[in-house]
């Protein structure tokens, strides 16, 4: 099992970047996919970006390509997202998740372990 702490979120205006963080702890790290989700008010949970374990090839939604950067650092245990251009649509909590493989999906079935979440707000 793999813990993961979430951090990062916060309230901006439309245009303004954000950088979330998700800290891991448990088995080891560099072995699991990792991904973003978000989920609105009164909507599904949806696959926002995802990176697998060594970190060579990475996912993004469509709604939030050529805005958001995933990545992540194994020697730290972290898996980041980098959000730009923030709409008032990309308001939502945002989970970080990790499978145990490497093998990366855009499932929320797929994921083993789920953080807390952090809220993210943009404001028009």
């Amino acid at each position: 099992q793999v813990q993961l702490v979430e951090s990062g979120g916060g309230l901006v205006q439309a245009g303004d970047s954000l950088r979330l963080s998700c800290a891991a702890s448990g088995r080891t790290f560099s072995r699991n996919a990792m991904a973003w989700f978000r989920q609105a008010l009164g909507k599904e949970r949806e696959f926002v970006a995802g990176i697998r374990g060594i970190g060579d090839v990475a996912n993004y939604a469509d709604s939030v390509k050529g805005r958001f950067t995933i990545s992540r650092d194994n020697a730290k245990n972290t898996v980041y997202l980098q959000m730009n251009s923030l709409k008032p649509e990309d308001t939502a909590i945002y989970y970080c998740a990790a499978r145990s493989t490497w093998a990366l999906i855009d499932s929320p079935a797929r994921y083993d372990d789920w953080g807390q979440g952090t809220q993210v707000t943009v404001s028009s």
